[in-house]
């Protein structure tokens, strides 16, 4: 395999120590849009609207009948 030969150059200090920091940063994410109402609450709700207005009917056609 050919050696590539880099731009830069490798300097090591001949002194002293060497050390490098990883300083771990905040990663913004997008934020995440929740439903107001959950599914199973609008079903609930849905099936209590249908219910209340089938005892509405009920209720007027018993009074037409009496």
């Amino acid at each position: 395999m050919p050696e590539v030969k880099s731009i830069f150059r490798e300097v090591l200090p001949k002194q002293g120590q060497l050390s490098m920091e990883d300083v771990p940063t905040m990663v913004l994410c997008k934020p995440k849009l929740l439903p107001l109402k959950s599914v199973t609450l609008e079903k609930l709700e849905k099936m209590q609207m249908e219910a209340q207005e089938a005892v509405k009917q009920q209720e007027l056609t018993s009074k037409d009948q009496s």
